[in-house]
C-alpha cells in the first residue's frame, strides 16, 4: 500500500478512518449515497480528493498513514465522506466514460 494503490477487493479497503466515514463507490457512482440524520441522501458530487495537499488533512494524517501519498481517493463535497474507487471499473476520467454517439460518428480506435 506504500505505492499509492488501493486494493479495493480486500477487506481493510472500507476500513473506517478514525476522523473519517469511508466507503466504496459503485458502479458509475458520481454523486455521494451518505443519509444525514433525517434519512435524506446528501447528493453531493464526488471530487477527486489530493489529501497530500490538504492542509487541514496534514494536521490529521489520517488518509495518508492509510493509504500512503497518491492514493486515488473521492470526497463527496457537502458531507465529507471519502469514497475509495470501485475495483470492477477500469480506471477512467472521473466524470465518467461518456455516451456513444447516436448517430454512428464515433470513431473506432485505431490499432497499431
Amino acid at each position: 500500500m506504500a505505492t499509492g494503490e488501493i486494493s479495493a477487493s480486500s477487506p481493510q479497503a472500507a476500513a473506517q478512518l478514525p476522523h473519517h466515514t469511508v466507503k466504496t463507490k459503485k458502479a458509475g457512482q458520481r454523486a455521494c449515497n451518505e443519509k444525514n440524520e433525517k434519512g435524506k441522501f446528501c447528493g453531493g458530487h464526488l471530487k477527486r480528493w489530493f489529501y497530500s495537499e490538504d492542509v487541514i488533512e496534514q494536521a490529521c494524517g489520517d488518509a495518508e498513514k492509510a493509504w500512503g501519498p497518491d492514493a486515488e481517493v473521492y470526497r463527496c463535497e457537502h458531507c465529507q465522506t471519502l469514497y475509495l474507487p470501485n475495483p470492477e471499473e477500469a480506471k477512467v476520467n472521473v466524470a465518467g466514460q461518456g455516451m456513444i454517439s447516436v448517430f454512428g460518428l464515433t470513431l473506432p480506435p485505431k490499432h497499431k
